[in-house]
């Protein structure tokens, strides 16, 4: 319970520990998000990390020139699209030893949300992912299992990651210093967690009642 209590601090006030680790550490900050956005897309049990508030305070970061931003967005953008790429392969190579296995681990609710999500909507399924928690690490790991042409993997990946990155890291650039959104922050996270979260849940149910 302790573990979960600092984890759900750290997400929700995940400004003041990045501001803090650019002041103690540097340039060492940039390694440190690409090994997390890289490991939360990249590794199907670790689906619990802060994708969403992370892209968005890097961009607010960014925007009060703690960060570059053209270093910062190209750095998680090769980190999603390589941690896209990873979950992949190890679907393809390793995820029916996976399936069958009692890993306690591997969480296999967020796995079947984001199969009924591929088998409704197919390749497209990587990109709309990519802004659904949980499902998102699972979707290439899905694609991985059913092998999903390469290629066509590939390019969902890159259209995803590149909205995904993009999308959320621009918007803490231009509205992470608005006077609302730095009051009421906590508040802001909670939201970009919670609706993507329930938009996922509604899908997988809609994708499993109509199929």
């Amino acid at each position: 319970m302790e573990t979960l209590a600092l984890l759900i601090d750290f997400i929700l006030h995940i400004d003041q520990y990045l501001e803090a680790f650019v002041q103690t550490y540097g340039a060492w900050v940039y390694a440190a998000l690409f090994v997390v956005v890289f490991v939360e897309t990249g590794l199907v049990v670790m689906p619990f990390l802060p994708g969403d508030s992370l892209l968005f305070v890097v961009g607010a970061m960014a925007g009060a020139g703690l960060l570059s931003l053209p270093l910062v967005l190209a750095l998680l953008l090769t980190a999603a699209i390589l941690g896209d790429q990873c979950n992949y392969l190890i679907g393809r190579h390793f995820g029916t030893r996976l399936l069958h296995s009692d890993a306690r681990l591997f969480n296999r609710d967020a796995y079947n949300k984001a199969h009924a999500f591929y088998e409704r909507f197919g390749g497209i399924t990587i990109v709309i992912a990519r802004f659904m928690p949980f499902v998102r690490t699972f979707a290439p790991f899905v694609a991985g299992v059913s092998h999903m042409d390469r290629r066509r993997f590939s390019a969902y990946n890159v259209v995803g990651a590149v909205l995904w990155v993009g999308g959320i890291g621009m918007a803490g650039y231009f509205f992470g210093h608005i006077g609302w959104v730095k009051a009421h922050f906590e508040k802001v996270i909670w939201a970009m967690i919670l609706i993507p979260g329930l938009l996922a849940l509604w899908g997988a149910w809609r994708a499993k009642t109509s199929g």
